[in-house]
């Protein structure tokens, strides 16, 4: 009877171990950011140049939201967007361990980060994500003055807190829908410079989706 009694004390003890030391696991995020405003056009120059208020939106993977541009000094934020330029929070951009790089492949066929991977850094006026027409996420369309996204291209993202995500451009107009080749050049302008994106988001610092 004494055996029995104590053979139940241990399996009750074992139980409440086993039940004291459970893990929580934090899921991967995944979302999609529609009419993401980078610094609309308020005006053109005398040279016929549009321009914003030059003043970046700032982006949260992590939290999924926008950060308020007075704490655009801190780890708060991963990415931000002003007009085709997207920074990382690292580097010149940011006191963050923020980084990217543009990969070339489908999007849902991007299960991790490859491994022979290289993430680089913004060092202004040079960005980690790639500037200019058909360099890294975007084609500019001179004869009919549009941006559309490049199809198969993804952005690699190390952010802030130094986990990953993977992020794909989906359109750079409001409403996520690019203005016919035929609207005015007045629509094109206005319409321009709201992101829709996805993006996967890894919290526990694997590279792995």
């Amino acid at each position: 009877m004494k055996y029995s009694f104590y053979l139940f004390l241990v399996t009750i003890s074992f139980a409440a171990c086993q039940k004291n030391t459970a893990v929580t696991t934090i899921p991967v995020t995944s979302a999609t950011v529609k009419d993401l405003v980078a610094d609309t056009i308020i005006g053109t120059s005398l040279q016929g140049q549009p321009y914003g208020a030059n003043k970046f939106t700032f982006y949260s993977l992590e939290s999924n939201k926008i950060i308020a541009s007075t704490d655009s000094a801190s780890t708060k934020w991963d990415l931000a967007f002003k007009g085709t330029t997207i920074l990382t929070n690292g580097g010149t951009s940011g006191p963050g361990k923020g980084g990217a790089f543009v990969y070339i492949g489908l999007y849902d066929g991007v299960t991790a980060v490859p491994a022979d991977s290289t993430f680089k850094t913004d060092n202004a006026p040079t960005y980690a994500i790639t500037t200019g027409s058909n360099k890294g996420w975007y084609v500019y369309d001179g004869m009919n003055n549009l941006i559309n996204p490049i199809p198969g291209r993804v952005l690699m993202i190390r952010t802030a807190n130094g986990n990953y995500a993977k992020v794909e451009i989906l359109n750079y107009y409001k409403g996520g829908v690019t203005p016919s080749a035929t609207a005015s050049d007045a629509i094109k302008s206005s319409e321009q410079r709201y992101y829709t994106f996805r993006f996967t988001y890894q919290p526990n610092g694997s590279k792995t989706f």
